[in-house]
């Protein structure tokens, strides 16, 4: 049982790499990391969809602006010093 869970926790840890933060320590900060991460890994996954052809072009076009959207909101939101 222990060695599926170490399974799990690799595969967890493949799929959903983390890299620590090196900016300053500020919640903004750490907030934007963080959906600057995943904006990366969901792009990631967006343009293996449409490599596929899971998704069409102009289907994952749409999703990547969005996210792209948000990802200029969470900019935003970081105080300028």
């Amino acid at each position: 049982m222990n060695t599926q869970s170490d399974f799990l926790c690799e595969l967890c840890d493949f799929l959903y790499p983390r890299h620590p933060y090196n900016g300053q320590l500020t919640a903004e900060h750490l907030l934007f990391h963080g959906d600057l991460q995943e904006f990366s890994q969901r792009e990631n996954y967006i343009c293996n969809l449409q490599t596929s052809g899971k998704i069409s072009p102009e289907g994952a076009y749409k999703q990547i602006h969005l996210l792209w959207k948000h990802l200029k909101l969470s900019k935003k939101a970081i105080p300028v010093d």
